[in-house]
């Protein structure tokens, strides 16, 4: 088992490494409250550690994807699982909030996880195929952060919030030694040297289709960051959740994203990528519309904020795999740079949405605050796959 790996990956560690990346995110959410806590520190400082981390992610994306382009994708993601590990172990050993904060940070390289599966899967597919299989590995990989909020509030009832980190510390170790074991290199044409390889990125830069895709797919992420960032406070405001019930009620978005990648996986093969994907954001917008309405009306309820946020999902989990596909394909050679930079607008993206949303949250009007900031990011996701359609429309292609 200890032997190096010179095949392929098998999907299922595809769908691990990519679950870890998103698990390191999310579950630890219901705990910002106690952890602000403990630190004695506002919680505006604690959310950085959401905030942070995506801001993070984003600028390493734009290093780790040229990266594994140059030298390869086995090296660089074996490399950012042990920085990963290492960095949590920190996180649970932290006694102040910007030692805590340090950690946290390092613990973005994990994002490696997520850029290289989606680079694995593009060196090995064509751009239809590369959005079914993508579909696949983000509906099974759903799981992952739809069970991380319930898990990690039960892990703060029962052991602290630092029984989070100890787990993420356990996790890297582990995924570590499995990817060690299992993903052998796919990138079989390297770049022969960054200079070269950043020669040819106006290839990729100056790509209308390339910069459709990414910002559908920013925006897309934008509304579910912007929920991470203001469903704790809304939650304690509004509705008096506890921290296990909370973790429940955010895993609601995450079952509507497993089922919208579950239909993409299944119908990528048979329709355009820019069909699967404007259904994606009519279905995301709609369900916040309906929502709003319900909240202006009167009626707020539990189910009237996260019904609207599974349909939120759902939208995702349409959008996201054709997205992945679109942006992947545009230049083949550069799928780990593209992969890179296409996550690093949505996290970036992310970091900055979820850092508005979370200024501009109060107690009176938070409900209806959240769901407008998530209407406003599907929106701009489906102006974004309508300008992708016209491109394709006046090349008189079909995607």
């Amino acid at each position: 088992m200890f032997n190096a790996a010179t095949s392929p990956p098998r999907v299922a560690s595809l769908i691990m490494l990519a679950g870890l990346s998103v698990l390191s995110l999310n579950m630890f959410l219901p705990s910002l409250s106690n952890m602000a806590e403990t630190f004695q520190v506002d919680y505006a400082v604690a959310s950085l550690a959401i905030a942070g981390y995506l801001a993070m992610t984003a600028v390493l994306q734009l290093v780790i994807g040229p990266l594994s382009d140059r030298y390869g994708r086995r090296p660089v993601l074996l490399a950012g699982l042990l920085i990963f590990s290492v960095a949590s172990f920190g996180c649970v050993l932290a006694t102040n909030i910007w030692a805590f904060l340090a950690f946290r940070l390092a613990q973005g390289v994990i994002i490696s996880g997520w850029v290289i599966s989606m680079a694995v899967i593009r060196d090995t597919s064509e751009p239809r195929e590369a959005a079914s299989l993508i579909g696949y590995v983000t509906m099974a990989m759903a799981i992952a952060p739809m069970l991380g909020p319930m898990v990690g509030g039960v892990f703060d009832e029962l052991f602290g919030w630092r029984s989070s980190f100890v787990f993420y510390a356990v996790a890297g170790t582990a995924m570590l030694v499995i990817c060690w074991a299992d993903v052998g290199e796919t990138n079989t044409s390297p770049s022969e040297t960054l200079a070269s390889q950043i020669q040819s990125y106006p290839e990729l830069f100056s790509s209308r289709r390339f910069w459709g895709y990414a910002l559908c797919m920013a925006f897309s992420t934008g509304s579910f960051y912007a929920f991470l960032a203001g469903v704790p406070l809304v939650a304690e405001t509004i509705f008096k959740l506890s921290p296990s019930s909370l973790g429940f009620y955010m895993g609601t978005i995450t079952s509507g994203f497993m089922v919208g990648s579950f239909l993409s996986g299944r119908y990528s093969r048979r329709f355009a990528l820019t069909t699967i994907v404007l259904a994606g954001r009519v279905v995301a917008c709609t369900g916040l519309i309906v929502g709003l309405a319900f909240l202006f009306a009167g009626a707020i309820h539990v189910a009237t904020l996260f019904g609207a946020v599974i349909l939120v999902g759902l939208g995702n989990g349409l959008t996201t795999p054709g997205c992945s596909a679109g942006v992947l394909s545009v230049r083949p050679k550069l799928a780990g740079s593209a992969s890179g930079l296409a996550g690093a607008l949505s996290v970036g993206g992310g970091a900055t949405l979820s850092s508005i949303t979370s200024v501009m949250l109060t107690e009176g009007d938070a409900a209806l605050t959240l769901l407008g900031m998530m209407l406003f990011c599907s929106v701009m996701g489906l102006l974004a796959t309508l300008y992708v359609m016209r491109i394709d429309r006046s090349e008189g292609r079909k995607r």
